[in-house]
């Protein structure tokens, strides 16, 4: 099958290439791309091992005294599964042989707790690009029971089996380099539970979340990118082999944005390797569409466990943070984020006090990553009692001149971050005119009011792009925008 590879960010060229994808023609046991030295098996649950070979071939793996055996398929392909495991600290070894006599061993490989960590630049920025920020945690990142991957950078116009990378026990030099989020989301959750984690960096700046779905789900339920799917053959022939992406890309118009290119490159060849779940931060690039993030993001989250086929996992995602977008309100997409929350076993760290109005990469990481391991402690791992999210609206009640807000996670009592009164709440009336209003605690609500409206509809909190307000709660954690009226992008 012909395929379009986009390879970008290697040796400072990027490339799309146009091959043929061989994978069961050759006497070479060939395994999925996961499976390499120094990896982290997924305890506590079946673990798929795969990979290619001569059809009909006969295939044993074996691992922490299991022997499994299947044969390769008509197309070359095979699978098992390994029965759950329990977590391991003590490296092993996995040998994988066929009825021919080849042999693969993979060495050094743990057992624990793995996460996918993919999204756009926020989640991909790297531990180094923070000035001297981190120096500190780069110094003491060695730690071989943390392991890192970091995928290679392949756009695809097809489902691609392998994506070649390797992982890497944690030492500064790997951390220095490694997704901030996402190193500081791990080294979180290895010092509370004490168990190896593997940690698959998956994320390119400026993707929208299309780019991160497979090309069929985009044509059944949003035909709307049907007219760019569709130029993917005659790119490929107009193509006829290699070209340079940088001098060509606008032209033939396969870049990070194009819809199910990072799907097919990055995320196809992991599935279906066992994990635990996926941490998310992306949203910038679907700014200006809310309305459709709407049904994209969840249809998003739908897709990936149908592909998995593991059941609903784990996915917790960022908001969006405060910065200064041109002549929209981001607030809309961060509402969008929200109603994602609707998703079965879903979680959202909010940044509303990390914004930055001049910069859309806020450089303070290490709160997001460990927000988000709050939300998988809290909810994975047994951690009842650990407050995982800021205040977040449940009601709204119209009570004469004032509007009462009342919260779920107050956790203790609602707060100003700065000591001052609360900011960046505004009131209305029919007329939809908003205007600054005062905001008092009034113990586990907010009492909203302002002299100018004497018959208040309608509040809004935090509704500028880079508004960054002071209300949270008692564990530190901020509070989400949000609006009482009706929830229209407009």
């Amino acid at each position: 099958m012909n395929t379009l590879l986009c390879r970008s960010r290697m040796m400072g060229i990027g490339l799309i290439i146009l091959g043929i994808l061989t994978t069961s023609v050759t006497a070479e046991i060939k395994l999925g791309s996961l499976f390499q030295d120094h990896m982290v098996l997924q305890r506590n649950m079946p673990v798929p091992v795969w990979g290619w070979a001569e059809p009909g071939t006969a295939l044993t793996v074996e691992f922490a005294h299991q022997k499994k055996t299947t044969t390769a398929g008509d197309d070359g392909k095979w699978m098992l599964k390994l029965d759950p495991l329990k977590a391991n600290a003590h490296p092993q070894a996995m040998v994988v042989s066929d009825d021919s006599g080849s042999t693969q061993t993979l060495n050094n490989i743990l057992v624990g707790e793995v996460w996918i960590c993919s999204g756009q630049s926020n989640m991909d920025w790297k531990m180094n690009q923070l000035g001297d920020r981190y120096d500190k945690e780069i110094a003491q990142a060695n730690n071989p029971k943390l392991r890192l991957c970091v995928v290679s950078d392949i756009y695809a116009a097809a489902p691609q089996q392998r994506n070649e990378k390797k992982w890497q026990a944690c030492t500064p030099e790997q951390a220095r380099e490694f997704s901030a989020v996402a190193f500081f989301f791990g080294t979180k959750l290895l010092s509370e539970l004490d168990v190896p984690i593997g940690l698959v960096e998956c994320a390119r700046g400026g993707s929208p979340v299309e780019a991160w779905m497979s090309e069929k789900n985009l044509r059944k339920e949003f035909p709307e990118f049907n007219t760019k799917l569709d130029t993917f053959p005659a790119i490929i022939k107009k193509t006829g082999g290699v070209f340079d992406h940088r001098k060509k890309s606008k032209v033939f118009g396969i870049t990070q944005i194009t819809p199910s290119v990072l799907y097919n490159g990055y995320i196809h060849p992991l599935i279906p390797f066992a994990i635990r779940g996926v941490i998310w931060y992306q949203g910038e690039s679907n700014v200006k569409r809310p309305e459709q993030y709407r049904k994209l993001f969840p249809a998003m989250i739908r897709q990936w466990r149908a592909d998995w086929n593991q059941g609903d996992f784990p996915f917790y995602y960022v908001q969006i943070a405060p910065c200064g977008y041109k002549d929209l309100s981001a607030a809309y997409l961060r509402e969008a984020q929200m109603m994602a929350l609707s998703v079965p076993n879903t979680g959202m760290a909010v940044t509303m006090d990390l914004g930055d109005e001049k910069n859309i990469h806020p450089p303070e990481k290490k709160p997001v990553g460990e927000r988000l391991a709050r939300i998988a402690l809290a909810k994975d791992y047994g951690r009842n009692n650990l407050v995982y999210s800021g205040p977040s609206i449940k009601q709204s009640s119209i009570e004469k001149n004032s509007i009462r807000l009342t919260f779920d996670h107050v956790a203790g009592g609602l707060v100003s971050r700065d000591g001052k009164p609360l900011s960046h709440f505004t009131i209305a009336a029919k007329d939809q005119q908003f205007v600054e209003a005062t905001a008092v605690i009034d113990g586990e609500s907010i009492i909203v009011s302002s002299p100018a409206v004497p018959s208040p509809v309608a509040v809004r909190f935090a509704w500028g792009s880079a508004d960054i307000p002071n209300l949270i709660n008692k564990q530190g954690l901020p509070a989400s925008s949000f609006r009482t009226d009706q929830a229209s992008s407009q």
